[in-house]
Protein backbone atom coordinates (compact mmCIF):
# COMPACT_ATOMS: atom_id res chain seq x y z
CA UNK A 1 0.00 0.00 0.00
CA UNK A 2 2.74 2.60 1.00
CA UNK A 3 4.60 1.86 -2.47
CA UNK A 4 1.42 2.29 -4.18
CA UNK A 5 1.27 5.61 -2.52
CA UNK A 6 4.94 6.53 -3.23
CA UNK A 7 4.44 5.44 -6.95
CA UNK A 8 1.32 7.42 -7.54
CA UNK A 9 3.00 10.45 -5.83
CA UNK A 10 5.99 10.43 -8.29
CA UNK A 11 4.02 9.98 -11.02
CA UNK A 12 2.14 12.90 -10.27
CA UNK A 13 5.18 14.63 -9.48
CA UNK A 14 6.84 13.92 -12.73
CA UNK A 15 3.62 14.76 -14.62
CA UNK A 16 3.05 18.17 -12.70
CA UNK A 17 7.11 19.02 -13.55
CA UNK A 18 6.79 18.56 -17.17
CA UNK A 19 3.30 20.05 -17.80
CA UNK A 20 5.41 23.37 -16.91
CA UNK A 21 7.56 23.12 -20.49
CA UNK A 22 5.75 23.98 -23.36
CA UNK A 23 7.72 22.30 -25.81
CA UNK A 24 8.58 19.14 -23.92
CA UNK A 25 8.00 16.95 -26.89
CA UNK A 26 10.35 19.06 -28.56
CA UNK A 27 13.08 18.34 -26.89
CA UNK A 28 16.65 17.20 -28.58
CA UNK A 29 16.76 13.49 -29.04
CA UNK A 30 20.10 13.27 -26.67
CA UNK A 31 17.92 14.11 -23.56
CA UNK A 32 16.87 11.12 -21.54
CA UNK A 33 13.51 12.14 -19.21
CA UNK A 34 14.05 13.07 -15.93
CA UNK A 35 12.77 11.49 -12.58
CA UNK A 36 11.76 14.35 -10.99
CA UNK A 37 10.32 12.75 -7.99
CA UNK A 38 14.46 11.20 -8.05
CA UNK A 39 15.80 14.70 -7.73
CA UNK A 40 16.49 16.68 -4.51
CA UNK A 41 14.26 19.54 -3.21
CA UNK A 42 17.42 22.26 -4.67
CA UNK A 43 17.45 20.12 -8.26
CA UNK A 44 13.90 20.18 -8.73
CA UNK A 45 13.43 24.01 -7.37
CA UNK A 46 16.74 24.92 -10.21
CA UNK A 47 14.79 22.70 -13.19
CA UNK A 48 11.52 24.84 -12.92
CA UNK A 49 12.44 28.50 -11.57
CA UNK A 50 11.44 31.08 -13.90
CA UNK A 51 13.74 33.74 -11.79
CA UNK A 52 17.27 34.50 -11.75
CA UNK A 53 19.08 31.08 -10.93
CA UNK A 54 22.09 32.95 -9.91
CA UNK A 55 19.77 34.56 -7.07
CA UNK A 56 18.10 31.11 -6.13
CA UNK A 57 21.67 29.46 -5.66
CA UNK A 58 22.03 32.23 -3.19
CA UNK A 59 19.40 31.89 -1.29
CA UNK A 60 19.93 27.88 -1.18
CA UNK A 61 23.69 27.77 -0.14
CA UNK A 62 23.86 31.43 1.81
CA UNK A 63 26.75 32.10 -0.57
CA UNK A 64 27.72 34.57 -2.99
CA UNK A 65 27.09 33.17 -6.66
CA UNK A 66 30.78 33.82 -9.00
CA UNK A 67 29.55 34.61 -12.94
CA UNK A 68 32.65 33.37 -14.45
CA UNK A 69 32.35 34.43 -18.48
CA UNK A 70 34.21 31.43 -21.00
CA UNK A 71 33.16 33.16 -23.75
CA UNK A 72 31.21 35.71 -25.85
CA UNK A 73 31.10 36.62 -29.39
CA UNK A 74 29.23 38.21 -31.85
CA UNK A 75 28.35 35.56 -35.12
CA UNK A 76 25.42 35.67 -37.35
CA UNK A 77 22.61 32.89 -37.85
CA UNK A 78 23.67 30.33 -40.34
CA UNK A 79 20.14 29.33 -40.10
CA UNK A 80 16.30 29.92 -38.92
CA UNK A 81 15.75 30.11 -35.18
CA UNK A 82 12.58 28.84 -34.27
CA UNK A 83 11.94 29.83 -30.97
CA UNK A 84 14.11 33.24 -31.65
CA UNK A 85 11.94 33.67 -34.75
CA UNK A 86 15.15 35.04 -36.74
CA UNK A 87 15.94 34.38 -40.01
CA UNK A 88 19.23 33.36 -41.50
CA UNK A 89 21.54 36.10 -41.77
CA UNK A 90 20.51 37.81 -38.13
CA UNK A 91 23.37 38.86 -35.84
CA UNK A 92 23.27 37.63 -32.12
CA UNK A 93 25.09 37.43 -29.19
CA UNK A 94 26.66 33.77 -27.97
CA UNK A 95 27.85 33.88 -24.51
CA UNK A 96 28.78 30.88 -22.45
CA UNK A 97 29.16 31.04 -18.37
CA UNK A 98 29.57 29.28 -15.55
CA UNK A 99 27.91 29.55 -11.89
CA UNK A 100 30.10 28.97 -9.42
CA UNK A 101 30.40 29.31 -5.24
CA UNK A 102 33.41 29.19 -3.16
CA UNK A 103 33.44 26.89 0.46
CA UNK A 104 36.02 27.16 2.73
CA UNK A 105 36.37 23.53 3.09
CA UNK A 106 36.95 23.02 -0.51
CA UNK A 107 40.17 23.97 -2.61
CA UNK A 108 38.12 24.11 -5.71
CA UNK A 109 35.25 26.15 -6.78
CA UNK A 110 31.88 24.04 -6.49
CA UNK A 111 30.61 24.98 -10.17
CA UNK A 112 26.30 24.65 -10.02
CA UNK A 113 25.20 25.62 -13.69
CA UNK A 114 27.01 26.11 -17.09
CA UNK A 115 25.18 28.15 -19.22
CA UNK A 116 25.01 28.45 -23.00
CA UNK A 117 22.75 31.45 -24.51
CA UNK A 118 21.88 33.45 -27.82
CA UNK A 119 20.80 36.83 -27.53
CA UNK A 120 18.99 38.88 -29.94
CA UNK A 121 21.07 42.85 -29.98
CA UNK A 122 18.79 44.63 -31.57
CA UNK A 123 16.41 43.51 -29.03
CA UNK A 124 17.54 44.59 -26.05
CA UNK A 125 18.51 47.70 -24.81
CA UNK A 126 21.71 49.81 -25.01
CA UNK A 127 22.23 49.43 -21.26
CA UNK A 128 22.15 45.75 -20.88
CA UNK A 129 24.32 45.63 -24.10
CA UNK A 130 26.82 47.77 -22.24
CA UNK A 131 26.89 45.73 -19.38
CA UNK A 132 27.52 42.69 -21.64
CA UNK A 133 30.42 44.06 -23.41
CA UNK A 134 31.43 45.29 -19.69
CA UNK A 135 31.50 41.70 -18.34
CA UNK A 136 30.05 43.32 -14.74
CA UNK A 137 27.78 40.72 -13.91
CA UNK A 138 25.61 38.42 -14.81
CA UNK A 139 22.70 38.93 -17.18
CA UNK A 140 20.09 37.68 -14.67
CA UNK A 141 21.21 40.86 -12.38
CA UNK A 142 21.56 43.00 -15.63
CA UNK A 143 17.86 42.34 -16.38
CA UNK A 144 16.86 43.12 -12.98
CA UNK A 145 18.81 45.92 -12.61
CA UNK A 146 17.62 47.49 -15.83
CA UNK A 147 13.84 47.44 -15.16
CA UNK A 148 12.76 45.86 -18.27
CA UNK A 149 10.03 43.24 -17.59
CA UNK A 150 10.71 40.24 -18.49
CA UNK A 151 8.86 36.82 -18.56
CA UNK A 152 10.71 33.41 -19.15
CA UNK A 153 8.85 30.62 -20.82
CA UNK A 154 10.33 26.98 -20.31
CA UNK A 155 10.82 25.07 -23.21
CA UNK A 156 12.09 21.34 -22.56
CA UNK A 157 14.53 19.86 -19.73
CA UNK A 158 15.67 16.00 -19.59
CA UNK A 159 18.93 14.17 -18.40
CA UNK A 160 22.42 15.15 -20.57
CA UNK A 161 26.11 13.75 -20.91
CA UNK A 162 28.17 17.07 -21.72
CA UNK A 163 30.78 16.70 -24.31
CA UNK A 164 33.23 19.03 -26.03
CA UNK A 165 33.44 21.74 -23.48
CA UNK A 166 35.56 24.70 -23.28
CA UNK A 167 38.84 23.81 -21.34
CA UNK A 168 37.91 25.86 -18.68
CA UNK A 169 35.78 23.21 -17.12
CA UNK A 170 36.96 20.38 -19.49
CA UNK A 171 36.96 18.56 -16.49
CA UNK A 172 32.83 17.76 -16.66
CA UNK A 173 33.08 16.23 -20.04
CA UNK A 174 31.20 12.83 -19.99
CA UNK A 175 29.08 13.83 -16.58
CA UNK A 176 25.86 13.91 -15.95
CA UNK A 177 23.80 16.79 -15.92
CA UNK A 178 20.19 17.69 -15.78
CA UNK A 179 19.56 20.17 -18.89
CA UNK A 180 16.71 22.54 -19.49
CA UNK A 181 16.34 25.51 -22.23
CA UNK A 182 13.91 28.25 -21.50
CA UNK A 183 13.06 31.52 -23.97
CA UNK A 184 13.05 35.17 -22.44
CA UNK A 185 10.79 37.71 -24.11
CA UNK A 186 10.06 41.04 -23.39
CA UNK A 187 7.61 43.35 -25.01
CA UNK A 188 6.24 39.86 -26.48
CA UNK A 189 9.56 39.42 -28.18
CA UNK A 190 11.80 36.41 -27.62
CA UNK A 191 15.57 37.94 -27.10
CA UNK A 192 17.19 35.12 -25.82
CA UNK A 193 17.44 31.38 -25.81
CA UNK A 194 19.04 29.86 -22.72
CA UNK A 195 20.12 26.12 -22.42
CA UNK A 196 21.64 25.29 -18.41
CA UNK A 197 23.31 22.22 -17.61
CA UNK A 198 22.96 21.59 -13.51
CA UNK A 199 25.74 19.07 -11.79
CA UNK A 200 24.18 16.30 -10.36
Amino acid sequence: METDITQQSGAFVNTRMKSLFVAQNEKPSILKEINFAGLTPFQRGLVVTDGTVTQFIEAYTLAPVEVVLLQQKKQTLLRKNKWLQLPAGEEVISRQVILQTHQETKASPIIHTYADSLIVLKRLPKSILEGLEANQQGLGRLLQHSGMETRRELLWCGIETLKDLSPAIAHLENETFISRSYLVLANHEQFMLTNEQFTL
